[in-house]
């Protein structure tokens, strides 16, 4: 196992207690300054990611046994990531009244980059762009996987999170009731010491990271956020960001609750929602679908949706089928009529479920409160090869 750096002073540590900087990986540190120390240790199996060095030091961690992934210039994000984004960092440069302006946002700016270099999908991607996008894909599995492996909020040290994915549609209307109903989902979920995470856009998804800001506070609170919200109800309406920021600005506290949002850039007309406290966006949207749905390890609830909707639910069907991730976890419908009269895709579902360990964790609610007690009476269980 690689030990991984992300500060100087935790170089200079590793590197004081162990005596080298054998198999570790400094993530885009600038090291010029650091010669001497560099130089007398070996970096044997080290791995140093767009780090800044002096042609000495490069020189010397490469003769040592070391690889140098270089610095990648004309590109407006940083591959090399070490952390999660915010919404704070997106959104930078975004001004208030001025819809136009999210052209030029960071979001904006990597979007309007990605188009340019997937402009002809026909076409093979250029092998630079191609190995940025992945470098940075893995920055955001690494950081992802860093947060699920830390404690919560009021957990002890040692526990992995509880995560529940939220899925729906990301065309449902800030006015609709099935909105309402994912905003309550979201912060029963919070209250309940899940870590709520969704597909990070608008729509449903929205609504389960607006519920769960709101997590300590009452009905009327939230209703009075929905009325803002209402005034902008589709995500194509020029204030729908403004609103999101009203009721963010109103309602402050939401900044101290932890909720994760897994976008993409494949769907980056879509904006980024305002609620989450942390955004692990990706190009890849199979990477990020795949693994939105491995660590939803305590169950994944769909809310009314369309063809991305249950595309989700049969990838999600077919982890538990095989036991891809090793655990089995509950999969709750929330809207009984949609899921089997408007889209009906429970029969097929619990077809194919048969007898499996899955089969008995399949539900169908019409309530918040409802999805959450049946999560509770189906914590995961480990997968077992041949279980009918």
């Amino acid at each position: 196992m690689h030990v991984e750096l992300y500060s100087l002073a935790e170089l200079r540590e590793h590197a004081r207690q162990q005596g080298d900087l054998r198999r570790v990986v400094v993530h885009g540190l600038d090291l010029h300054g650091l010669e001497e120390l560099l130089e007398r240790i070996s970096c044997e199996g080290a791995v140093f990611l767009g780090c800044g060095l002096s042609p000495d030091a490069l020189l010397h961690v490469q003769s040592s046994g070391g690889a140098v992934f270089p610095r990648l210039p004309g590109l407006p994000f940083r591959p090399y990531r070490s952390r999660l984004y915010t919404v704070a960092e997106l959104l930078q440069g975004y001004h208030p009244g001025d819809p136009d302006s999210l052209t030029e946002t960071t979001d904006g700016r990597i979007w309007r980059w990605y188009r340019q270099v997937v402009h002809d999908r026909a076409a093979r991607m250029p092998v630079l762009e191609a190995l940025t996008q992945r470098l940075h894909d893995h920055a955001m599995d690494d950081a992802m996987a860093a947060l699920l492996d830390s404690p919560g909020q009021g957990q002890p040290l040692g526990s992995r999170r509880r995560v529940v994915a939220i899925m729906g549609g990301h065309g449902l209307l800030r006015t609709e009731p099935a909105f309402a109903e994912v905003a309550r989902l979201g912060r029963r979920l919070a209250r309940d010491g899940y870590l709520v995470t969704t597909g990070g856009g608008p729509g449903a998804m929205e609504a389960a990271h607006l519920g769960a800001w709101l997590r300590d506070q009452d009905d009327t609170v939230l209703r009075a956020a929905l009325a803002l919200l209402a005034r902008a109800p589709s995500y194509t309406d020029p204030d729908w960001v403004d609103t999101a920021f009203q009721v963010r600005s109103r309602w402050p506290q939401g900044e101290e609750v932890e909720s994760l949002a897994v976008p993409t850039w494949f769907y980056g007309h879509e904006p980024t929602n305002l609620f989450a406290s942390h955004v692990a966006k990706y190009f890849s949207n199979s990477l990020r679908e795949d693994g939105l749905l491995a660590i939803a390890t305590s169950g994944v609830i769909y809310a009314p949706g369309s063809a991305g909707t249950v595309q989700e639910v049969f990838m999600d069907g077919a982890q538990n089928h095989y036991g891809t991730f090793r655990f089995v976890s509950p999969m709750v419908f929330l809207g009984r009529a949609f899921w089997t009269d408007t889209l009906p895709v429970l029969p097929l579902l619990r077809a194919l479920s048969g007898r499996r360990q899955y089969a008995d964790m399949i539900g169908l609610v019409d309530t918040a409160d409802e999805a959450v007690t049946l999560l509770e009476a189906h914590p995961p269980v480990p997968w077992k090869e041949g279980a009918s």
